[in-house]
């Protein structure tokens, strides 16, 4: 009997999804060991948007969470979402960083670490990769699903091969905007399959309602392992629900290693977390609805709202059509980039920019100059040469790796931060978040200080 391995995902990405990443560690505590049981392959629970939530509205530690979260889940791997050069942030960090960042990734717990870049320009992971290979980690090197011109089966093949040839021990497949359809999962994965001798795995979301069904077409294709969110926390922009995938894929002969029982208990647990958050109104009931407008327009559901929070900002909401015929446009003059963070912000700002300023490219933001000028990496396609012209002048993009012309950033940040830095770990968090870290870093040495005082007096 085959066995898909299932991803769970509600301490990372389903409550970034649903609740923009505000679950605190208090709230799971309690359900850690029960999560442990269940027959997961792996729990996502670190990355993407932890760190930073973490650091700025949940007063934790990360490194702290990752350690506690280790502690309590002894028999499953724990996964993360690395951003390549990027890390967990939006600018390209100097590979001492990089190497520094995973090393402690892993020293605190992570056993398998899915690294990504935004553009699927592969010499953006390269020092990720290598140094996760180092620390005995389970790398897993993942290509940004998008639609294109030049995004194709024969595209995406050679990229499943490139990342072989790098060393890594799985490919996942990350349709950020849940538009991929079953009949092209199956396409994609049959030719994968084909191609490559690694296991293969599916990141989507149910933002289009397509989720479940394109899973059961991938599997069927030859994918080995799927990303799920314990049901009241699945849906709308999370993953499709554990329960349901677990319940069908069983019911097609395939072993998923899921107790159901167990799951009851988890998904229990999580129900009156659900309420909370609901009545509190950070879950938003719009973004646990499907959003078909993503499969029109090609614009994943959270570039969608950003779009109208923008518009409606300048009160130019009436001209949102305008914006959503300019935003291809747009994308296909910047090559054609996967719209996925940081990408799908910077084309969607410069669309609305290009349509309200009554003139295009009038105002080009410093991101998408510093695209424009090789800094995040290798377009998919060609950038329209005029564009180039008009931003850059006689200046000469980068064709190299943008990171080779970064200083090694490590030591100078540990010297500047001083006592205030406990460990390597706080220096790294700082780097990722100057302000936001230093707030809380400081923060933390004045609780230190008054729990010292209150305990001095107490004697």
């Amino acid at each position: 009997m085959k066995r898909v391995n299932i991803t769970e995902t509600v301490l990372r990405d389903a409550n970034q999804s649903l609740i923009a990443t505000r679950l605190p560690f208090s709230d799971f505590e309690e359900v850690l060991e029960k999560i442990d049981q269940a027959g997961y392959y792996s729990i996502e629970c670190w990355g993407g948007a932890t760190f930073d939530s973490c650091l700025r509205y949940l007063s934790e530690d990360p490194w702290e969470r990752l350690r506690r979260i280790k502690a309590k889940v002894k028999n499953t791997k724990l996964q993360m979402l690395l951003r390549g050069q990027n890390l967990l942030g939006y600018k390209h960090y100097p590979d001492d960083v990089v190497r520094k960042f995973v090393e402690y990734a892993v020293k605190n717990g992570i056993d398998i670490i899915r690294i990504f870049d935004a553009l699927n320009d592969f010499r953006n992971i390269e020092i990720a990769v290598d140094e996760a290979l180092k620390h005995g980690a389970h790398v897993q090197g993942a290509i940004c699903y998008t639609l294109s011109p030049i995004h194709n089966l024969e595209s995406y093949v050679k990229m499943g091969k490139e990342l072989e040839a790098m060393g890594v021990h799985s490919i996942c497949i990350k349709d950020m905007a849940g538009i991929m359809s079953p009949k092209e999962a199956y396409d994609l994965f049959k030719a994968l399959n084909e191609a490559v001798k690694l296991p293969l795995v599916l990141h989507t979301h149910s933002t289009t309602g397509l989720g479940p069904m394109t899973y059961l077409k991938a599997v069927e294709a030859g994918c080995s392992g799927i990303d799920t969110a314990i049901s009241v926390f699945s849906g709308g922009t999370a993953q499709p629900a554990t329960e349901t995938l677990s319940y069908a894929l069983k019911q097609f002969g395939y072993e998923t290693g899921l107790n159901e029982k167990v799951l009851k208990e988890i998904n229990d647990f999580f129900r009156p977390i659900k309420e909370r958050f609901l009545e509190a109104g950070v879950l938003n009931p719009f973004v646990m609805g499907t959003e078909t407008d993503a499969l029109t327009y090609q614009i994943p559901g959270g570039m969608l709202s950003n779009l109208i929070a923008q518009l409606k900002q300048q009160n130019s909401l009436d001209r949102l059509d305008e914006v959503l015929e300019e935003t291809p446009k747009v994308r296909k003059e910047l090559g054609y980039p996967p719209l996925v963070t940081p990408m799908s912000q910077m084309v969607g700002v410069q669309a609305t920019s290009n349509v309200l300023q009554g003139e295009r490219y009038r105002n080009v933001s410093k991101e998408v100059r510093a695209y424009l000028r090789g800094e995040y990496g290798k377009a998919p396609g060609e950038i329209e040469p005029e564009l180039i012209k008009k931003v850059l002048g006689d200046e000469k993009p980068i064709t190299g790796r943008y990171a080779e012309n970064l200083e090694p950033e490590f030591e100078k940040a540990k010297k500047k931060l001083g006592s205030l830095a406990k460990s390597d770990e706080d220096v790294l968090s700082y780097i990722a978040f100057p302000q936001i870290a230093e707030k809380f870093l400081k923060e933390r040495e004045e609780r230190r200080a008054s729990t010292v005082s209150y305990t001095i007096k107490k004697l």
